[in-house]
């Protein structure tokens, strides 16, 4: 009997409980199974006892490590697939941290893209450091600023024809001419904006500026042009400051290609035309009627001077006006200026082609600029030109109409109002102010106290919200 019994038990190293000699202080053995009780001798025909050692738990069919039923030996389960419902939990954090990459690569070339996109429209912008020294050495002649909030940007188109631009005439030694000057005015609260047009053919004081190559010139009375072709920009800047009286806080410098391209940027503009046009000089063929001008038709109807209207350099002045107005209200009415991915080709047109001071030579700068601008109601963007009439010496020229040019000036000094109106609705014949008859010299009405206030004259103007068809 001991030899069977012996032969039925388990492994010679591992107590042999079978015979009911397990431990008796009630403690679990290594494998974690309760000891049997008292009551159940182990059965005498050398087969496994209940509960023995070894077995993992009741029954026979315990040799895989338990049904997971008591909790014993991590669970009771022999692998983690065996579990119920296993890998759930962990295949839900693994597609978490998934999405999680995903998401924050996606972030990353975001800002990488838009990073790139400011850095090269940033670098797209000139910095003109030359004008900025030259009037920093006459500060001490500039205006002081009146209005502390309010800025005044001198906006200068450059006929030079090299480069890109030489398709547009000779190229005579890469010289640079200003073919249009705006003076703008943006109100310190910033719900109107004033473009002045300055005629190229102004006579106007010129002062004592520096050549490209460092000469000085001498201060002469001369075509007002003449002042961006001597000094360049410093020099412009000088020669307005000194007629208006106005401190100039800012210039752009744009040329011909900068125009086209922003125009294409919006996807044309809309003019009116009384007659067709066939003119060689400007580039332009076009037909009578409504149509839309694409860049570079665009630039030739601005700059044509003999095949619209009646050839006057004021008459394409009002031209470039209007023009400039309808592309305003073209990037405000299809919400441009609201909107980056329409924005974005508008300003790089305008920033290959820009040259500015250091103040506006970031795209920051410039976003402030049109954050400004864009609340600004389109009737309130006005467009006029100096109150000027025939040079009395050469009536090939242009001269200044006082007292008006210079009730303008103040105006825009002090920041207030300026009116304007079509022509044809001003009074007075040798004026674009309006001094209607009603009114003694003083600008009061018949019995008016000295209290009140003078009536602010109007000028010949239009605005952005002018349709050029309706003229």
């Amino acid at each position: 009997m001991d030899a069977d019994v012996s032969d039925s038990a388990g492994p010679p190293d591992r107590p042999d409980h079978s015979a009911g000699d397990g431990p008796t202080d009630g403690s679990r053995d290594d494998s974690g199974a309760t000891p049997p009780e008292e009551s159940d001798p182990a059965p005498q025909d050398g087969s496994p006892a209940t509960g023995a050692a070894g077995d993992g738990g009741e029954g026979e069919d315990h040799d895989d490590g338990g049904d997971g039923k008591d909790g014993q030996d991590g669970g009771g389960f022999g692998t983690w697939a065996d579990r119920p419902g296993a890998g759930a939990p962990g295949r839900k954090r693994h597609w978490l941290r998934w999405t999680a990459l995903a998401a924050s690569f996606l972030v990353l070339v975001a800002a990488g893209a838009g990073w790139w996109l400011y850095k090269k429209l940033d670098g797209n912008i000139t910095t003109d450091t030359g004008a900025a020294a030259e009037l920093k050495a006459y500060e001490q002649e500039r205006p002081t600023p009146i209005a502390q909030d309010a800025q005044n940007i001198l906006l200068i188109g450059s006929d030079t024809r090299s480069g890109d631009n030489s398709e547009y005439g000779r190229d005579d030694g890469g010289s640079q001419r200003s073919d249009t000057t705006i003076l703008l005015h943006l109100a310190a609260d910033r719900r109107s904006a004033t473009a002045v047009s300055i005629p190229r053919d102004l006579m106007a004081e010129i002062p004592s500026c520096h050549t490209a190559d460092g000469k000085a010139t001498n201060k002469q009375f001369a075509q007002f042009n003449g002042a961006f072709e001597l000094g360049g920009t410093a020099c412009t800047i000088r020669t307005v400051e000194e007629m208006t009286g106005v401190r100039v806080d800012h210039h752009m410098v744009i040329d011909f290609n900068g125009f086209k391209d922003m125009v294409d940027a919006v996807d044309g503009v809309e003019v009116c035309l009384k007659e067709p046009v066939d003119d060689t000089d400007a580039h332009l063929k076009l037909p009578a009627g409504r149509q839309k001008l694409d860049g570079e038709q665009a630039l030739g109807y601005v700059r044509a001077r003999k095949s619209i209207g009646d050839g006057s350099d004021t008459e394409r002045m009002d031209r470039q006006q209007k023009f400039l107005g309808a592309l305003v209200n073209k990037m405000q009415s299809n919400g441009v200026l609201l909107n980056p991915t329409r924005l974005y080709p508008v300003l790089d047109a305008a920033t290959k082609s820009l040259t500015t001071d250091p103040g506006l030579d970031s795209l920051r700068d410039l976003y402030d600029l049109v954050r400004g601008m864009r609340n600004v109601p389109t009737e309130q963007v006005q467009f006029l030109t100096v109150p000027r009439q025939p040079y009395r010496a050469n009536p090939n020229r242009d001269e200044l109409v006082q007292p008006d040019a210079n009730q303008l000036f103040e105006r825009l000094r002090k920041d207030e109002p300026v009116a304007v109106a079509p022509a044809d609705e001003i009074n007075g014949e040798h004026s674009q102010a309006d001094h209607s008859s009603d009114k003694d010299s003083s600008g009061q009405e018949p019995g008016g106290t000295s209290e009140s206030p003078t009536p602010a004259p109007t000028y010949s103007g239009s605005n952005a919200a002018d349709d050029l068809c309706d003229a």
